[in-house]
């Protein structure tokens, strides 16, 4: 899909578009990646240390102090800034929320980011797409509406309501003290938000386009113990050894459903499970076969009245299925301790802002709809939205999570940020 400028732009809205330009976003974008990496690589893994995102959100909050916003910065834990800048529009106008984050994936294995010549850090474009850790989680979308904001605030844009952009940290290890911190402890609120997380679609295919996500599934990890009897490596008759059980027991859990209700905007995503982790054995003992295994499992697609009770009720079935009944075999589930359970969200209205006006401005700058869905992960959306707030997502990043060699569109990001601007002009409105 290419981007066509809409004949019916005014002169305004064509000036404040003209000032979105590939030069420019991946000028921030490039600038952005590399700012405070690898310190802001913020693991989900409950045992690691968490991130420190202050350089990036010092960066962010110079560049928004220079748009003339009012800035402020929020720490719920030291050296990790939630920034917070606004635009104040007349009293009684509506306001609207640009949320994304400051942290991303830890780069764990930088020698396979070829792309990137081994350093996931520096920005890197090959044909239309620019590699590097964090580009499409998410500062290339965090560019996009960095950009889109700056080119209203050039072009001297008088809008009829306050725009509030708040860049969070923690999103990673699901908001404890971004999002959450923010919304609960903070305050924050808004009418309206969007949050620039991925939501494209297509990859390198000339038919792409980009969702507006208007619910997130939730998530939560789950430890398996597994006991049986530890026996010398060369009597296995005398024991049960516990990660023979865990092999026998993880495809059926790969493979097992989850009771709970069809509900809107599932789509193809229903709730899954995935073997994350697997310990066993102690050091010093390689002569015997371990009596004790853990799995790490991490659930996702959570659905409306998914509790984390029902989830694992579930996996106690399979458990049983699998290993009750055996002699000197037992078997227990738990929520990971230190780790939290992140319910769905249920979908804020397609016929209802900020759905209308982001529709509005993707159908006259890219033509035809975006896409309706429910996002299958994690993001900033879902504690704004538990917060009462008309919240969904919207970006140019592909919703598919690298490991490796992330990338993020540069035609898409453009167009995003071009979108961004028209949709905050016509939620806000214009003062005459």
């Amino acid at each position: 899909m290419e981007q066509t400028i809409a004949p019916d732009l005014s002169p305004l809205e064509s000036r404040v578009l003209a000032r979105i330009t590939e030069a420019r976003w991946q000028d921030l974008t490039t600038e952005m990646v590399r700012t405070g990496q690898p310190r802001s690589g913020n693991p989900l893994d409950p045992d690691l240390p968490s991130g420190e995102e202050e350089a990036i959100a010092l960066l962010i909050a110079g560049k928004l102090e220079a748009m003339g916003m009012s800035v402020e910065k929020y720490e719920a834990v030291p050296h990790r800034p939630n920034v917070v800048g606004r635009l104040a529009g007349p009293d009684g106008g509506p306001t609207l929320m640009i949320n994304d984050h400051l942290d991303t994936y830890p780069a764990v294995e930088p020698e396979k980011w070829d792309k990137c010549d081994g350093d996931p850090f520096k920005a890197t474009r090959h044909g239309d797409w620019l590699y590097a850790r964090g580009t499409s989680d998410t500062r290339g979308n965090l560019a996009a509406s960095v950009l889109a904001v700056q080119a209203l605030v050039e072009e001297g844009v008088a809008l009829n309501g306050e725009l509030i952009c708040c860049y969070t940290v923690d999103e990673e290890k699901d908001g404890t003290h971004g999002s959450i911190f923010m919304a609960q402890e903070v305050g924050l609120k808004a009418d309206y938000s969007i949050t620039a997380e991925p939501t494209a679609w297509g990859g390198e295919s000339p038919e792409w386009g980009m969702n507006i996500s208007v619910a997130n599934s939730g998530h939560c990890l789950v430890e398996v113990a597994l006991t049986g009897i530890k026996s010398h490596i060369w009597r296995p008759d005398t024991g049960v050894n516990a990660i023979s059980l865990a092999a026998e027991l993880i495809p059926r859990l790969s493979d097992m459903t989850f009771t709970h209700e069809v509900t809107e905007l599932m789509g193809n995503t229903p709730p899954c499970l995935s073997v994350v982790r697997i310990r066993g054995g102690l050091p010093g003992e390689m002569q015997f076969s371990p009596d004790d295994c853990v799995l790490t499992l991490a659930v996702v697609g959570i659905v409306p009245g998914m509790t984390m009770e029902s989830i694992l009720g579930d996996i106690d079935g399979v458990l049983g299925s699998v290993l009750g009944g055996r002699n000197s075999v037992s078997f227990s589930s738990r929520q990971v301790p230190g780790s939290l359970f992140v319910e769905a969200t249920k979908a804020v209205g397609a016929d209802e802002q900020p759905c209308v006006s982001i529709r509005k401005a993707y159908g006259r700058l890219l033509g035809g709809e975006p896409r309706i869905n429910r996002k299958n992960a994690f993001n900033d959306t879902i504690r704004f939205r538990e917060a009462g707030m008309n919240a969904v997502t919207f970006g140019p990043g592909e919703d598919g999570w690298a490991p490796v060699n992330e990338a993020i569109s540069v035609t898409k990001s453009v167009a995003a940020a071009k979108i961004y601007a028209l949709a905050i002009m016509d939620i806000l409105g214009l003062r005459d």
